[in-house]
């Protein structure tokens, strides 16, 4: 991939707060919110512990996904880094960077935990002149 999109897919990833981190669990494939910064070219996620996602990431390669699709702009993207996840100590440095964290997460303390993914390779991809529409459920 060529370097100008490795820096487009990072500055991309500094706008937003959240993604998804994928992997398998026991062979089943899964998905896991967490929050993120850029600090030297990697990605430090912060995951909550009580429901041991992490585990299964450490040490194996995961695909990290974030995007502006609820932003409302006019110019969606989304970008996918995808390299080995390694639990880790952030620094107090790092931990600013994230700010406060939730208080609770499905009425638990929340327990955070972080993992950094040094990227083999990004993806970005992105939609222009997309037009909003009225959600409508079933029941």
């Amino acid at each position: 991939m060529p370097h100008t999109n490795r820096l487009r897919a990072i500055e991309l990833l500094t706008s937003v707060p959240y993604g998804r981190v994928a992997t398998s669990m026991r062979a089943l494939p899964f998905l896991a919110v967490a929050r993120h910064v850029v600090t030297d070219g990697t990605l430090l996620l912060c995951m909550h512990a009580g429901y041991g996602y992490h585990e299964a990431c450490n040490g194996s390669v995961v695909a990290y996904e974030a995007d502006n699709f609820n932003s409302g702009a006019s110019v969606l993207w989304s970008v996918q880094a995808t390299g080995e996840a390694r639990i880790v100590e952030p620094t107090d440095a790092e931990l600013e960077l994230f700010g406060s964290g939730p208080a609770l997460i499905e009425g638990r303390p929340f327990e955070p935990v972080h993992m950094r993914i040094d990227p083999q390779f990004y993806l970005v991809h992105s939609m222009e002149g997309s037009v909003p529409r009225q959600l409508q459920h079933t029941v």
